[in-house]
């Protein structure tokens, strides 16, 4: 039990730069897979510079959440073959099929005013529009990523594949 608790310190210690680690590799992927170059990073937040989006932005803590925004209401498709590119680098999401998914969320969200969520392969995908009032402020379209959790986790967890997760 002692030692145990001797350990602890050094068991904290490792795991930030561990954490950073993961989150440098998740950052490399995700300039690889669009092309975006990094801008800043600050802990487990990356910040990119994408030509087809106004902003881009990672989250490394678990879940991971990638954000893609555009000052346009109606962005040009190029913004979704990016949003289809990030869900192939984050979650291993077919792109084309990412890419026609982001599309079509977005036009359904013009035409309900309300977000609107779904799911591309092992990739969940909410994307919205209309004026903003939180940190995206400025944003028309904004879409989020995030890997889904693997059908057996859901189970285990007693929750149905269906269920959407939050």
């Amino acid at each position: 039990m002692r030692a145990a608790l001797l350990a602890l310190p050094l068991v904290l210690a490792c795991a930030g730069p561990a954490r950073a680690d993961a989150c440098d590799a998740l950052a490399a992927r995700m300039i690889r897979t669009t092309g975006a170059s990094i801008a800043g990073r600050q802990g487990p937040l990356a910040v990119f510079r994408a030509a087809d989006a106004d902003r881009m932005s990672l989250d490394c803590r678990k879940p991971a959440r990638l954000v893609l925004g555009s000052h346009e209401r109606e962005p040009d498709r190029r913004f979704f073959i990016l949003v289809g590119l990030a869900a192939e680098g984050l979650a291993g999401a077919p792109q084309a099929a990412a890419t026609v998914r982001a599309l079509q969320l977005h036009q359904d969200s013009l035409l309900t005013g309300a977000p609107q969520e779904g799911i591309v392969g092992r990739a969940r995908l909410r994307c919205e529009t209309g004026p903003r009032a939180d940190g995206l402020v400025g944003n028309l379209s904004v879409c989020v990523l995030r890997p889904r959790e693997p059908a057996i986790l859901r189970s285990r967890a007693g929750l149905s594949s269906a269920a959407s997760a939050g």
